[in-house]
């Protein structure tokens, strides 16, 4: 009897066994870490709770409202149009729309993680990644809703040149907002209880907050890289070596959050890539940029002359996005080096357009990494052997039809990962499970047990007692 139960027993445990292998050999995901999407998502975590800090509407739809009634154009795009800031013909008056002028709404991150918030309880998404709470004891992060990539852009491009980096409110409209902002954010309760660790700050243009950064450096940042501390950094590298550490502790991936910046091209899906792609690899934008970029300098006087090869200079109006469509879209490579910073809006260009990126930029970290895998559908040079004379092209051309095939299907599979726009007016309205908002509420939900540790560990910290700080990490 006994030995008939055990034989019962492991025919029972094999096949289970042989159940469980079945389903993970036929399931495409399993193979392919390339993100947490699924066609039935269910949450990977529970929802982050969110307290949004008291600000007033000038710092943030407000200054959307200040947005649409300039008269006169961005000076940094040559020959505008006719109409300098054309309007969208309806528009809901609480929620005006972000710009669609491509230097300011490639850092759109702020509108649409304010508009999921703003999405009142009954319209939104029963899986959403994040909720809204009202009451600051419930919460796992305070939101601060200001609008300051919007804020710096209006001072760059419609304020007097060179006013930017002044500490002057009479000139420096932007730099006036950061101060008042900091001073609300920092009178509040919130902001005593924890001593900003838990407030989230979205600073995606690398000169968002530009005056005010450490003051808010205990927060958790959102930002597409962090070349908005090249100043602090330069610091650590004044032998003209690169550190093994960084001497300041404002930014971190232990701490913030990358993002993606919003793509300014449109998504080509995968059924309608039928075009034969005759170009190898094409860049279009500045040739000239500083600190870091100075490799594209340099990478652009290799390849401007080699064939099958498009080197453009660009700019951001609308002749430029229509040839960038065209480029990448004819392309089977896109190139991606450093510019002024190390990452750039063309990486997300290139995978709406299914042009598999080459990313020349050894500093550039990616947004929702351990949840994505780029080396599923990019590829990765470093800028020694990227300088090599006929290194790239030849690597490139070296590059099996079947392979390149697989990346771009990869690539197809994560363009959802990288959109915003939830189809609603202001954003306000359920978003995408698989969308970038739900995202990075999810890699700011992983940073809450850090920040709840630092808090106690302060609370209960003697008075008079000093601890250094110790983390020099990335």
């Amino acid at each position: 009897m006994k030995r008939r139960s055990l034989s019962l027993t492991i025919a029972i445990f094999v096949a289970f066994s042989l159940l469980i292998l079945l389903f993970f050999s036929s399931n495409p995901l399993s193979s392919l870490p390339l993100s947490s999407t699924n066609p039935n998502p269910t949450l990977a975590y529970p929802p982050l709770k969110v307290f949004v800090a008291d600000l007033p509407r000038s710092f943030n739809y407000g200054l959307l409202d200040q947005f649409w009634s300039l008269s006169t154009p961005d000076s940094r795009i040559p020959n505008p149009s006719s109409d300098p800031n054309p309007k969208p013909r309806k528009w809901d008056s609480r929620y005006p729309p972000y710009p669609d002028n491509p230097l300011i709404q490639q850092y759109s991150t702020e509108y649409w993680l304010l508009g999921d918030l703003e999405t009142p309880p009954d319209l939104r998404a029963r899986d959403s990644a994040a909720v809204r709470v009202y009451n600051l004891e419930e919460s796992d992060v305070v939101f601060v809703p200001f609008f300051a990539t919007l804020s710096a852009e209006m001072q760059l491009g419609w304020g007097k040149k060179g006013e930017f980096l002044k500490k002057d409110e009479s000139s420096n409209l932007d730099y006036k907002r950061q101060k008042e902002v900091v001073e609300i954010i920092k009178r509040s309760e919130a902001w005593k209880r924890s001593g900003g660790r838990d407030h989230v700050f979205v600073l995606t243009d690398p000169v968002a907050m530009w005056h005010v950064k450490a003051d808010i450096a205990p927060a958790i940042l959102l930002v597409v890289d962090f070349g908005g501390w090249y100043k602090l950094d330069s610091k650590s590298m004044e032998n003209g070596t690169v550190p093994e550490r960084i001497q300041h502790m404002q930014v971190s991936l232990i701490k913030d959050v990358i993002v993606p910046y919003t793509h300014l091209l449109p998504t080509l899906p995968i059924s309608e890539d039928t075009a034969t792609r005759h170009t190898l690899l094409y860049f279009k934008g500045a040739k000239h940029r500083h600190r870091g970029g100075l490799v594209r300098e340099k990478l652009w006087d290799m390849l401007q002359n080699e064939p099958d090869v498009i080197m453009e200079e660009g700019f951001p109006n609308s002749t430029g996005r229509s040839q960038s469509i065209k480029g990448m879209r004819s392309s089977q490579f896109c190139l991606h080096p450093a510019g002024d910073t190390p990452s750039s809006c063309r990486l997300f260009d290139a995978v709406a357009s299914l042009c598999i990126p080459v990313i020349v930029s050894d500093n550039i970290p990616l947004p929702f990494e351990g949840i994505m895998d780029y080396s599923k559908f990019a590829l990765f040079v470093s800028e020694g052997h990227a300088l090599q004379k006929n290194y790239l092209v030849t690597y490139l051309r070296g590059i099996s039809a079947k392979r390149k095939e697989r990346l771009k299907a990869n690539m197809a599979r994560v363009q959802s990962v990288f959109e915003f726009d939830n189809g609603y007016p202001g954003g306000v309205g359920p978003v995408p499970r698989e969308g970038a908002v739900n995202h990075i509420w999810e890699m700011v939900y992983q940073k809450v047990p850090m920040v709840k540790q630092a808090v106690m560990r302060e609370r209960r910290r003697p008075e008079g007692v000093v601890v250094p700080l110790r983390c020099h990490c990335t």
